[in-house]
């Protein structure tokens, strides 16, 4: 006997997106609520936390399923485009800079209207787990560098402070 309507088991699929980002700039990945006006309006936000900053933002709308990209570097834009795309979750925006530290724009990205959400805020090498259903696909979180094998020794802990 086949199942219908509601007791149709739903496939969803797990995919591992790498983010290209061959140069190591300062990436952050979060997912927002207005695709056209967001991109533009956090390229704004951004210049205007950090003027002298390079950046490229890009991200992807759901009707149509299209990525707007925005920036003031064309390798930067290029990057956020490329890697905006392959992560395909609607809302999902991309933010590649060089010139700042999260820690000098998250503040104001997190107290943004637009902004839903971020899932990561790192230079370091990144994985995005990303979710397919019928509808879309969308990020479940993010792998940000490598996995902690030990626990920090005392003289690494003064070296390093």
């Amino acid at each position: 006997m086949s199942k219908t309507g509601a007791e149709e088991e739903a496939a969803v699929m797990i995919e591992r997106v790498e983010v290209i980002n061959p140069e190591e700039k300062q990436v952050i990945i979060g997912q927002g609520n207005f695709s056209i006006f967001a991109c533009d309006d956090l390229f704004k936000t951004l210049l205007t936390t950090v003027p002298a900053l390079k950046c490229a933002v890009a991200m992807n709308e759901a009707v149509p399923r299209l990525t707007r990209v925005t920036g003031n570097d064309e390798r930067l834009k290029e990057l956020a485009g490329e890697n905006c795309l392959q992560i395909g979750a609607s809302h999902t925006f991309f933010i590649i800079m060089d010139g700042a530290f999260p820690i000098n724009v998250l503040t104001v990205l997190k107290t943004h209207p637009a902004v839903a959400n971020i899932f990561v805020a790192s230079a370091n090498p990144l994985d995005v787990i990303v979710a397919e259903t019928e509808l879309g696909r969308a990020v479940l979180g993010a792998v940000d560098g490598t996995a902690a094998n030990r626990i920090e020794t005392a003289a690494e802990k003064k070296e390093r402070s």
